[in-house]
């Protein structure tokens, strides 16, 4: 799922808004207690593994967070549109139809 939010408004915040998922795999920014906890209210299991400076080491599934690479290599592919990486387009919806289209060329040129 990809949530789009204004430039200035925190990951965090926005993610509050996602729909339930069974899994949310996050890089260390998202290491924080009670981002866990909520998480975990809405029904999500957290994948995501602890920053090094973090008194208590958390567990997440090792496996299952190596599979994240796919969605990294998705937005590199998708920045490498100059409309998406620079986002000309204001509107929420116009940028979403531009990511839509982007996506249907990449998958019909990679077949």
């Amino acid at each position: 799922m990809l949530l789009l939010t204004e430039g200035q408004v925190s990951d965090y915040k926005g993610s509050a808004t996602m729909l339930p998922a069974p899994v949310l795999i996050a890089d260390r920014g998202y290491d924080a207690d009670w981002f866990r906890q909520a998480l975990r209210a809405r029904g999500t299991r957290p994948c995501i593994p602890g920053r090094a400076g973090r008194s208590r080491q958390v567990r997440h599934g090792k496996k299952l967070y190596r599979s994240r690479h796919k969605i990294e290599i998705m937005f590199g592919r998708l920045k490498d549109w100059r409309r998406v990486a620079i986002r000309y387009d204001r509107c929420a919806h116009t940028f979403m139809s531009a990511i839509a289209l982007a996506a249907t060329v990449i998958f019909w040129l990679q077949r």
